[in-house]
């Protein structure tokens, strides 16, 4: 079962919603759905918004999503959806935050969930561009955006505007490279950086061959050429963290992998490479993808391929935090928001932090 939908007059649909989201605990969305026009009435609404909520649920992008009001083909949030209307069937809107998506035909596209196809070696530049494409529209509609992200690289590539190019591929660099053990490449990248006066901010780029070939094929490519990329303009932002204390975090990392192991993460995996996605691509993207496909394809036993990933985890999540705390000594603040405080406690602090901006800003989580 992927998640759930339930059929509701459209006078209560809004409180019903909102109090099962309150109560909803696990990841697999629950979707509200009615209908406007009755049954005999010109064009009913309601089988279509029902097969739009069915798609919904079923869908990868809603998971860990709540509580969600479908209607109209477009995807609320039950916390910020209301009626605006006795008769219209676009009645169901998010007047402040907007709609989190739209279903289109059997595809259901969330801003920037389920964008690129798997096995795509996606990067910062295009996450640069993807992202600047969707906040442009989201503040042409005049709604404010929220930037919720776990990388530190990532958000504060947006939040100073790393001025990054598009870099080719090499595939004569690559193939002189492949011989090469990750230590030999690791000493090859950091060379690199030194000549190229940079530094070696993310660990993450040497933590498989295939990274680390593609780092020093960046690094080689950013040395002979001169720094010509895309400026992310000047976006206002209010910076939110949520803080908690290494223990409860080591605690909530164990518990969320074996709740992802639990819920097919290795059948998922395995579901990858029999669609004919190399096993290389599934390594590169690191971590749960890297270990998982380690062990599906035979390099490492159920019980190694735990405890290197929960080890793997616990590490990077340290790294982030000292990344966190970095971005600070760089310059941007950041309100860190208790993560032990009651959930509407620290729905109430957010709030308080977005009523600070001046309606243009983006105001982004992080933790």
């Amino acid at each position: 079962v992927s998640g759930g939908v339930i059929t509701h007059g459209t006078d209560s649909l809004e409180e019903s919603a909102y109090f099962l989201d309150l109560s909803l605990e696990g990841h697999k969305p629950v979707c509200f759905t009615a209908a406007m026009r009755s049954g005999d009435e010109l064009s009913p609404d309601g089988p279509r918004n029902i097969l739009a909520a069915v798609r919904v649920a079923a869908s990868r992008s809603a998971r860990n999503m709540g509580s969600l009001v479908v209607m109209n083909e477009q995807i609320h949030a039950a916390r910020e959806v209301t009626k605006t209307h006795a008769a219209n069937v676009a009645t169901f809107q998010s007047p402040w935050w907007g709609p989190l998506g739209v279903v289109d035909g059997d595809r259901v596209p969330c801003h920037l969930i389920d964008i690129v196809e798997p096995g795509t070696r996606y990067n910062l530049f295009m996450y640069q561009h993807d992202f600047l494409k969707v906040y442009s529209e989201l503040r042409s509609r005049g709604v404010q955006a929220v930037l919720c992200g776990g990388s530190g690289l990532y958000v504060e590539s947006i939040l100073r505007g790393y001025q990054l190019k598009p870099v080719p591929e090499n595939p004569r660099l690559r193939s002189s490279l492949e011989h090469f053990s990750l230590e030999e490449l690791t000493r090859m990248l950091e060379r690199l950086k030194q000549q190229n006066g940079t530094v070696m901010h993310n660990t993450t780029d040497v933590d498989s061959v295939q990274r680390a070939i593609r780092a020093i094929e960046i690094e080689s490519y950013n040395g002979a050429h001169a720094a010509e990329g895309a400026r992310i303009p000047e976006i206002p932002a209010v910076v939110i963290g949520i803080d908690i204390d290494r223990e409860t975090r080591r605690s909530r990392i164990t518990h969320r992998l074996d709740a992802r192991l639990e819920e097919g993460m290795v059948d998922e995996v395995r579901s990858l490479l029999d669609s004919g996605i190399p096993a290389e691509d599934l390594i590169y993207y690191g971590l749960e993808y890297r270990y998982v496909t380690e062990y599906v394809t035979g390099l490492l036993s159920h019980e190694e391929m735990h405890r290197q990933l929960e080890t793997a985890i616990h590490q990077f999540a340290k790294r982030q935090m000292t990344w966190f705390r970095g971005m600070e000594k760089r310059g941007v603040r950041i309100h860190w928001v208790d993560g032990l405080l009651p959930l509407e406690e620290k729905v109430e602090a957010v709030l308080r932090l977005s009523s600070q901006s001046d309606g243009r800003s983006v105001t982004r989580a992080v933790h």
